[in-house]
């Protein structure tokens, strides 16, 4: 279930119907990330700079080089913790683009999903934005714990990832409480999931895809849950 899920959503990165989704989704994460990387570059340029010079005056040039040379290394590494709670946002801001095209080229004899209110769907991004950013800072405390960073990674970003996105797309078809039972009750489902999802998100390059990979493999994960309920329901 989960890597048929899988696998049809990569299929459909490359799709026609996603093409218009793909642009506007890449896009705004692309110019997220650059407008942070800016934005970092210059908070370090105010508060690190003048702070070096006043403590260590007379520093040589090449101190000032092998010192910028480790901020830009760390603002980098900055960076790619952010891309996470990035593509959250993303992610809030146009999941209901993507799972309609789901939806809609995979699921056409279905009932379509609601698209949630926008500022619905502002309010659960920007909720889920400090979720991502405190699992991301205890997942930063862990790597210095040598033999289980790569794993706190992969355990926290694959828990918030699978969580959300699943809840998301599920909250189009059933209330909010609802989607929440739905998910915990397919702990186990949904967190294998969110691995697959956070193993996407530690590709270089390909990362900036996770929004619609996440948001496309989980309305497949949940139609299929739905209709495995279905059956249980049926069967009862």
């Amino acid at each position: 279930m989960i890597f048929d899920a899988a696998r049809i959503a990569a299929l459909e990165l490359i799709s026609p119907p996603f093409r218009a989704v793909f642009f506007k989704t890449l896009g705004l994460t692309m110019l997220a990330l650059v407008a942070l990387w800016f934005g970092l570059t210059s908070v370090v340029e105010w508060l690190a700079l003048p702070w070096l010079q006043t403590l260590l005056p007379g520093l040589p040039s090449w101190a000032g080089l092998i010192g910028g040379i480790i901020a830009a290394i760390a603002l980098a590494f900055g960076m790619a913790l952010l891309i996470a709670p990035v593509t959250a946002v993303v992610a809030g801001l146009f999941l209901d683009d993507i799972a309609e095209v789901v939806e809609r080229t995979d699921y056409p004899g279905d009932a379509p999903g609601r698209a949630m209110p926008a500022l619905r769907s502002l309010v659960l991004a920007l909720r889920f934005l400090g979720v991502v950013i405190l699992g991301n800072a205890v997942a930063l405390l862990l790597l210095l714990v040598p033999g289980i960073n790569i794993a706190a990674f992969f355990i926290v970003n694959g828990y918030l990832l699978g969580r959300e996105f699943f809840e998301f797309a599920a909250m189009r078809f059933r209330p909010e409480d609802e989607a929440r039972a739905l998910r915990k009750h397919y702990a186990g489902t949904v967190f294998l999931a969110g691995l697959v999802i956070a193993a996407f998100l530690a590709i270089p390059l390909l990362n900036l895809l996770t929004p619609l990979f996440a948001a496309a493999m989980m309305v497949h994960l949940h139609k299929a849950v739905s209709a495995r309920e279905t059956a249980r329901v049926t069967r009862a």
